[in-house]
Order: C-alpha cells, then structure tokens, then sequence
C-alpha cells in the first residue's frame, strides 16, 4: 500500500511546486525573465528547496501574484480604470 502512496504524493508535490521552467511555462514567460525577477526582488515568490538549493515556486503564490497583477492593473480593475469615474470627477482631475 506505501508503495502505491508514494507516487501519489510526489504527483501532489509535482503540481503544488513548479521549477523555473515549469514556472516559465505557467506563466508563459522565459525562465531567464524569472530568473531576472528573482535577481532584482521582482516578480512572483520563490524559494530555494532541496540540497542543491533548486529555486522552485509555489503552484498558489504564482494563482496569487497573477492576480495581483490583475488588481493593479487599471484595465482589468474597474475601480482603479479613470473611465470608471463619474465625468464631473474626471474633469475636476485634470485641472
């Protein structure tokens, strides 16, 4: 029974953790744009796991950043669209 869990489980580990690649793919970037992100402090969160210190990322964290890009992007986000305002308040912004 252990025997058939295991592979199971490295599955679930598969789909929850993401490497650069993977990642890239996911996000269809190239891993050298991740890798540039992670350089600068930009970018989704990554992390180091395993002996050899693989940066990897979190299935989640890569659903959570995307759509905090989607928040802060004023097309997506009717609150933050300047279209989105009453038209007296737009022209009053512009004075």
């Amino acid at each position: 029974m252990a025997v058939t869990a295991l592979p199971a489980s490295s599955a679930a580990v598969r789909r929850a953790f993401l490497t650069v690649k993977d990642a890239a793919d996911y996000l269809g970037l190239s891993p050298s744009t991740l890798y540039v992100w992670r350089h600068r402090r930009q970018g989704p969160p990554s992390f180091r796991m395993g002996p050899r210190g693989r940066v990897m990322y979190r299935r989640e964290a890569l659903d959570a950043w995307i759509h905090e890009q989607e928040q802060a992007d004023s097309r997506s986000n009717r609150i933050l669209n300047p279209l989105s305002a009453d038209p007296q308040q737009r022209s009053r912004g512009s004075d």
